[in-house]
């Protein structure tokens, strides 16, 4: 099965870890043995006016996924949206307020639908390929979760190296770390439960840049990744 996944992750914090905004829109396509990404696109946001609230995440989420599963023509398309699997094509007011979740997703679903789910039902009557509101429990949304990781790394050290920050804290997802060694970012989960699942892309970093990865001390299971220029 070939399955076309997307997720949102990476945060810009401040000096307190309180999350700004996120920082990377990540669609990836994953294939036998499902332990990272065969191809992938990324949108990268801007974290300083960014909507909290979850409805910028989904929509950036679902329209880069189409625009991935278009080009790789996949069996399925997964979402980080946890409604146990539903076709997003079939989300309509009825079956929202229907759905076991609290009253605040599904007024906030009810308002996204009006968005999603015709794209959702376009995509489908173009191509036959469902797209499913899975969430967590989908292995290539953990991997497009884990990316999107990598991604804001990356972008946190390009926004360094090009001078718009000279300091930044980025919150990674959960359980995750991250390594950058010989002009590569490998970010590799930390939960054992999920095997080897891993991403890496390519990145040059000057030797004035400097960084360090460490547990975040608000939040279990989640780390950080803070960089810094040294002019």
């Amino acid at each position: 099965m070939r399955i076309v996944a997307a997720d949102t992750g990476g945060a810009v914090l401040d000096e307190s870890l309180q999350p700004i905004g996120l920082i990377s829109t990540v669609a990836v396509l994953v294939e036998k043995p499902y332990n990272t990404a065969k191809e992938f696109l990324v949108k990268f946001s801007d974290p300083y006016n960014y909507d909290l609230s979850g409805r910028q995440a989904i929509l950036d989420e679902i329209n880069l996924a189409i625009e991935l599963a278009k080009r790789t023509k996949p069996d399925v398309v997964h979402l980080d949206s946890t409604l146990g699997g539903i076709e997003v094509r079939k989300l309509d007011e009825p079956t929202i307020e229907a759905l076991s979740i609290s009253d605040k997703g599904k007024e906030v679903w009810k308002d996204l639908s009006k968005d999603v789910q015709p794209l959702a039902k376009k995509f489908w009557e173009e191509t036959g390929i469902e797209i499913l509101a899975i969430g967590k429990s989908s292995v290539p949304v953990r991997i497009a979760e884990i990316y999107s990781g990598i991604f804001s790394v990356k972008w946190a050290i390009e926004e360094v190296k090009k001078g718009h920050k000279d300091h930044l804290i980025i919150g990674l997802p959960r359980y995750m770390g991250v390594e950058i060694r010989d002009g590569k970012i490998t970010g590799r989960t930390l939960d054992p439960r999920e095997g080897n699942l891993y991403g890496e892309i390519s990145i040059e970093v000057p030797n004035n840049i400097k960084w360090e990865v460490y547990p975040n001390p608000l939040v279990r299971r989640f780390h950080i990744f803070e960089i810094w220029g040294e002019y």
